[in-house]
């Protein structure tokens, strides 16, 4: 057993870095180079369906080194496949050596998140708002749907591609709102300032009706709730309503 053992762990360190490491002594190299190119091939053709974007910006070379730095350096702790793409955020969240090897997009990470948000959504098995009386809106606490994420980035994500690569981020971040459709399309939207804090609001403020987010919007904003800015703010709240971005609180 300790001899198994012994090979199972000089077998893995392999094909987690054949570079660096050496296959086992007793076996076969090209069977062995078989499993090497099998679950290289198998993690990179696995994630790359989430990350097409940020391939074709960084190309197949540089993709192949972000995935056998993956494969060398980090220890998923899931079992689910549709989980290792969050694992491989982490791992480029924490900046591991193959990052600093080379030049690589500042965006790089961001880039990848947004990518990413689009299959958890596509995959989550969160259920629609249940429709509400918009008429109400003013009245009662609101909630955000689980299948509407509004995100902030640095970047502007949504408009990255090889042939738009800025090199300095612009001096306004970019506000969007990444929700999921009744046809179970995933959308993306670009939101104002006030747009975005107003469902940030939601959130921070369970317990205030629609009425009091405005208001408090307005002061945060230093502006008088004034009855043109409560009106843009209800037809603003009546459009998330209908996109059921934006629900009544139960």
């Amino acid at each position: 057993m300790d001899n198994l053992l012994h090979q199972q762990h000089v077998l893995t360190r392999y094909l987690r870095d054949p570079e660096h490491q050496s296959p086992p002594a007793d076996m076969n190299l090209a069977r062995v180079n078989v499993y090497r190119d099998l679950v290289f091939n198998n993690v990179s053709q696995l994630l790359s369906g989430t990350f097409p974007v940020l391939i074709r910006i960084i190309g197949a070379q540089r993709w192949g080194r972000l995935v056998r730095g993956f494969l060398r350096d980090w220890r998923a702790q899931t079992p689910k496949f549709g989980e290792i793409a969050q694992t491989f955020l982490d791992y480029l969240a924490a900046s591991p050596q193959v990052l600093r090897e080379g030049e690589w997009p500042a965006f790089l990470l961001e880039l990848a998140h947004y990518e990413w948000v689009e299959m958890v959504l596509q995959q989550s098995d969160a259920q629609a708002l249940p429709w509400t009386d918009p008429a109400l809106l003013l009245e009662r606490p609101l909630q955000i749907s689980a299948l509407a994420w509004p995100l902030a980035y640095v970047w502007p994500v949504h408009a990255l591609d090889p042939n738009h690569q800025p090199a300095t981020p612009p001096a306004q971040p970019t506000l969007l709102l990444v929700r999921r459709a009744a046809d179970w399309s995933v959308q993306f939207s670009q939101l104002s300032p006030l747009a975005w804090r107003l469902l940030q609001r939601i959130t921070e403020f369970a317990s205030l009706t629609g009425r009091e987010q405005l208001q408090g919007l307005a002061q945060e904003a230093g502006q008088p709730a004034s009855n043109s800015f409560m009106d843009n703010g209800l037809m603003l709240l009546r459009q998330m309503h209908e996109d059921q971005v934006i629900g009544l609180a139960p």
